[in-house]
């Protein structure tokens, strides 16, 4: 077999003109090709990135905002709940105090009710219990009466002092005179008995008038000068009457 040297080279020649041009036109083209779709495929992978960082920190943000959102809420309910909670206690409270002022008010007025109907009771007792000893006494002769109400006076005049005597005495003395109100007319011999024991407590210069008031009740008043001394019923159920008045009506 023989070996053709030159058709080698020729080959040799091709090949290295082929692989030149393949290098220059093709490889080099596809790999900056290559290089530019890798460049791009990287910056879109590195703006995908960038992106997600972007997206998960605005993630993170709203989260955060979603928290605040959930406790600003959360605080607003408890406030909104506190303060409906406080207006039904207020309400509650005004609405119990305005019962006890209505319960006090209505036992209060109860109590006045009772008060006025139990003094009017009394009194209404007292009125009829004078009226009773009213028609009794008419039935006794105006002479027992006198004499039981002229030693009641005989004794308190007795129990007074000697100045307490002597200012009664000269008031009577100075002209004008002792009136005696009784709650009956008494006859002339009982008003001559009376003349006589009255200036025998006082003295001789006592001069006595006598007058009838039946509002006495029974019992006599005698009027001085400077003074009135009170023995009859009128002034005694005055004072009864003062002191149910003062029972029913305490301060």
């Amino acid at each position: 077999m023989n070996f053709d040297w030159s058709t080698l080279a020729l080959q040799t020649v091709n090949f290295a003109v082929l692989a030149w041009l393949l290098h220059r036109f093709l490889y080099k083209p596809v790999l900056r090709l290559i290089d530019a779709r890798r460049a791009d495929v990287e910056r879109q992978y590195a703006d995908v990135v960038a992106t997600n960082a972007k997206a998960n920190v605005e993630l993170q943000r709203i989260e955060t905002e979603r928290a605040g959102l959930a406790t600003e809420r959360e605080k607003a309910l408890k406030e909104v709940a506190a303060q409906a909670e406080r207006f039904a206690e207020e309400r509650r409270a005004k609405a119990q105090q305005e019962a006890n002022a209505l319960l006090d008010g209505a036992r209060q007025t109860i109590a006045d009710e009772r008060a006025q109907a139990r003094s009017e009771t009394r009194n209404a007792a007292l009125d009829l219990g004078i009226e009773i000893a009213r028609r009794l006494l008419s039935e006794v002769p105006t002479e027992l009466r006198a004499e039981a109400w002229l030693e009641h006076i005989e004794r308190h005049i007795a129990a007074l002092s000697p100045a307490e005597r002597d200012e009664l005495r000269n008031s009577s003395a100075s002209g004008a005179g002792l009136h005696v109100v009784t709650a009956a007319r008494l006859p002339d011999q009982t008003k001559e008995e009376w003349c006589k024991r009255l200036h025998k407590a006082l003295g001789d210069d006592v001069m006595a008038t006598f007058d009838v008031d039946p509002a006495l009740v029974a019992g006599a008043e005698l009027h001085f000068p400077t003074a009135v001394l009170r023995f009859s019923w009128q002034s005694a159920v005055a004072d009864m009457r003062a002191e149910i008045n003062a029972d029913d009506n305490p301060r």
